[in-house]
C-alpha cells in the first residue's frame, strides 16, 4: 500500500489527468496516438517523486447514466468499474507508489470530483501545480481553469503548469480549432504553457 504523508505537508503536485483505457486503448472516444505523450508523462511523474511532489491520477469514472454522454452526443465511455476507467497499462505501476494518490470524476473537471476538492482543500500549502494528460481541450482546460479559479476565490497564489509535451486530445487533427483555442484560454488566464522541446 503506498503511503502518502499529511496532504498539508506537500508543497508541489503533479496531475495527471484521464490516461485511463477508454482513452488511449478502446471504446467510443479512445485514440491510439494519445499514447504517444506517455513517456513524457513518465519522466515527469519520476521527477516529481524525486522532488517529494504529491502526484494525482484522475481516472474518468462515469456513472452507467451519466448525463454527460448525452452532451457529447450518446458517447458512452469510461464506465466505473469497467477496464476503460483504469489507467493504462504504463502509468499503473506508478499509482501504486508512496505520495500518490488517485481519484475518480463524473465530469469533464476533475474539479468537480469531491475526492479531488477534498485533496486540494487539504493541500494549503500548495505552491506549484503541474498538469498533464487527456484530452487537451475538455478535461485538461476544463480542471486547469477551474483550479485556477478556486486558487483565485481563496486568494492563494500558486502558479499552475501544464506540461504542453505531455497532453493531447482524441482526432486532435479534426479538433486543432477546439485544442488551440484551449490553449489560448489557459494562457489568458496565466496559466503557464510549457514544453521540454
Amino acid at each position: 500500500m503506498n503511503k502518502i504523508k499529511k496532504i498539508e505537508v506537500y508543497e508541489r503536485m503533479l496531475i495527471i489527468v484521464d490516461m485511463v483505457n477508454g482513452f488511449v486503448e478502446e471504446g467510443s472516444l479512445h485514440d491510439k496516438k494519445i499514447g504517444r505523450i506517455i513517456p513524457r508523462q513518465i519522466e515527469l511523474i519520476k521527477e516529481a517523486h524525486a522532488k517529494g511532489s504529491l502526484v494525482i491520477f484522475v481516472k474518468d469514472a462515469h456513472n452507467e447514466d451519466a448525463v454527460e454522454f448525452r452532451r457529447f452526443g450518446n458517447t458512452k465511455h469510461c464506465v466505473k468499474g469497467t477496464k476503460e476507467a483504469e489507467l493504462v497499462d504504463q502509468l499503473k505501476p506508478f499509482e501504486e507508489m508512496d505520495d500518490t494518490i488517485s481519484v475518480e470524476k463524473n465530469s469533464t473537471s476533475f474539479m468537480e470530483s469531491p475526492d479531488f476538492r477534498t485533496v486540494v482543500a487539504s493541500a494549503n500549502n500548495i505552491k506549484k501545480v503541474e498538469l498533464a494528460g487527456c484530452c487537451t481541450d475538455i478535461c485538461d482546460f476544463n480542471g486547469a481553469m477551474g483550479l485556477a479559479n478556486y486558487y483565485d476565490q481563496w486568494n492563494r497564489e500558486v502558479e499552475i503548469t501544464v506540461h504542453e509535451d505531455a497532453i493531447a486530445t482524441y482526432s486532435e487533427e479534426e479538433r486543432k480549432d477546439y485544442v488551440d483555442a484551449a490553449k489560448l484560454l489557459m494562457k489568458q488566464q496565466g496559466i503557464k504553457l510549457v514544453s521540454k522541446k
